[in-house]
């Protein structure tokens, strides 16, 4: 696993005194400290509403074998993520699970940006996340691993918990985007395309819920929880 290095935090007179356990850690790490005024700081930052407090790290140097490996329970590959909130949110939901990480393929947003990074909530910092790869590429890696390649989509053939009973030890979970899904590619490498059902009157899931359903249905199921 690799650790980010952090670089420099900048923080407000205000920061500081609230935030000292930090600002005291940060220097005694070696870390810069940087003062900054209240409107340098609202200059610096995306948010309306900053808490006075930034840091500049290094980008982390991850690979696809580090998220697609042999014995890994379960892996996250998002197809043309396109919402930096949602990928956030199924990068901190996949680190909750237990997931080995999370990949985009090409044409997703930058798991990088300000937005994803918030959304994280710091799982960005310590899980492994791959983007800019291509399917072609990903469909191999998990071939070669023996990792089961696990389509969610709402036409699938299988209900994801019934699947689930009996399906293989490590899955490899793919999913597309809300208005396109995924793509024909990607189904057609599946071994399994699986869906949620619907109790309610609701057409589908949001893909951070979706995520969340299939991540730890397989938590549950590992742990013998899901039969019945």
């Amino acid at each position: 696993m690799h650790a980010p290095r952090l670089r420099t935090v900048y923080a407000t007179t205000d920061a500081c005194e609230r935030f000292a356990e930090i600002i005291v850690g940060a220097r005694a790490n070696g870390v810069e400290v940087v003062p900054v005024t209240d409107d340098v700081f609202e200059a610096m930052t995306e948010t309306r509403t900053p808490q006075g407090i930034i840091a500049v790290c290094d980008f982390l140097d991850h690979s696809i074998d580090d998220v697609i490996r042999l014995g890994a329970n379960s892996a996250v590959v998002l197809e043309s993520a396109a919402d930096p909130g949602n990928v956030g949110t199924i990068i901190r939901t996949a680190d909750a699970a237990g997931a080995s990480g999370v990949v985009l393929t090409k044409g997703s947003t930058d798991p990088f940006g300000g937005k994803v990074v918030r959304a994280t909530a710091g799982s960005i910092f310590h899980l492994p996340v791959v983007d800019d790869v291509e399917v072609q590429s990903l469909v191999a890696r998990v071939s070669a691993t023996g990792m089961t390649l696990a389509v969610a989509t709402g036409d699938g053939e299988c209900d994801v918990f019934e699947w689930l009973d009996e399906a293989p030890a490590s899955i490899c979970w793919v999913f597309g985007t809300e208005a396109h899904g995924v793509s024909d590619e990607m189904r057609a490498a599946a071994t399994a395309r699986v869906r949620i059902p619907i109790a309610g009157r609701a057409e589908s899931l949001n893909v951070g819920a979706a995520v969340a359903v299939c991540l730890f249905a397989d938590v549950a199921r590992r742990h013998g929880r899901l039969k019945s």
